[in-house]
């Protein structure tokens, strides 16, 4: 007898699990998203009490002391002008913004704010100098020490202060210029009442006592240059002809002419232009 052959039975495959290689990451994601659900939750938290306490009352401005050594300016002037303002309190003030509302008054050049805890502030205060009116005589601006231009009334300050009238931009070129030159035209006595720079870069003095000096063009080593040679010459031709100096011309290469107090200049009235070699008629004038 023969027996049975037993059914075909196929045999099973391994069990796998397919998501076996991901749980590692899934569970990494989803700490990773608990963490950061937390973190954003404890930042909330912290906003909300930064913000509920920024609004309680000990933390509203209470004092505002004022440094620096003010001249044009009083205290009291600061104050009423830049205060009104301010916004915010100690937390929520625009430094920027208080800046600039204090450097927006007459006369204050810099301001310096900082906060002090828990509740005032501290400006540290720079005034402009004057230096010299600029441009024209309408008294509103002028130059400070630094060369800048700035506006203010000219009628707060008392002493003399000389003209300096040029293109937009070279307040600062034209001051550093007009200390070379008051020192470079001290032997003649008066005092630089205005120096003017025309738009094609050429200079003139006028000296307080009417004067006019034509200094020509160039940069300011060549200015200079041209200045000290006539200084170096002139006191003794206005010596010679006992006339006051009424006008001088230094734009010529070489030398210079010159106008005296009722005398003419040139070969037609005896008088010559100085000149390292012999003297001639000057060159025509090199604008």
């Amino acid at each position: 007898m023969t027996a049975a052959a037993a059914p075909y039975r196929r045999a099973p495959k391994p069990a796998t699990d397919r998501g076996a290689g991901l749980r590692p990451l899934e569970v990494g994601i989803t700490q990773a998203l608990a963490q950061v659900l937390a973190l954003a939750g404890a930042l909330l938290l912290v906003a909300a009490a930064a913000a509920w306490a920024a609004r309680q009352p000990v933390f509203t401005l209470q004092g505002i002391e004022i440094e620096g050594d003010l001249a044009r300016s009083s205290l009291a002037q600061v104050r009423t002008a830049a205060v009104p303002r301010l916004e915010g309190n100690f937390f929520t003030l625009d430094l920027d913004a208080a800046q600039s509302a204090f450097e927006s008054v007459p006369w204050v050049r810099t301001a310096q704010v900082r906060r002090v805890w828990p509740n005032r502030l501290h400006v540290r205060i720079e005034e402009h100098r004057p230096a010299a009116l600029w441009g024209g005589a309408d008294g509103e601006r002028l130059v400070n020490t630094h060369g800048e231009v700035f506006e203010a009334n000219a009628a707060a300050v008392d002493e003399v202060l000389p003209t300096l009238a040029g293109p937009d931009g070279s307040s600062a070129r034209m001051l550093a210029l007009y200390r070379a030159l008051v020192d470079a035209l001290a032997p003649l006595g008066p005092a630089v009442d205005t120096l003017t720079l025309t738009s094609r870069g050429s200079w003139t003095v006028t000296l307080d006592n009417g004067v006019t000096l034509e200094l020509g063009r160039g940069d300011d080593a060549e200015v200079l240059e041209r200045t000290h040679r006539f200084i170096a010459t002139v006191p003794e031709l206005v010596a010679r002809f006992g006339r006051p100096l009424a006008h001088a011309d230094l734009r010529h290469r070489d030398g210079y002419a010159l106008k005296l107090t009722g005398l003419g200049t040139g070969p037609e009235a005896g008088f010559p232009t100085p000149r390292p070699t012999a003297a001639r008629t000057p060159a025509a004038p090199s604008r």
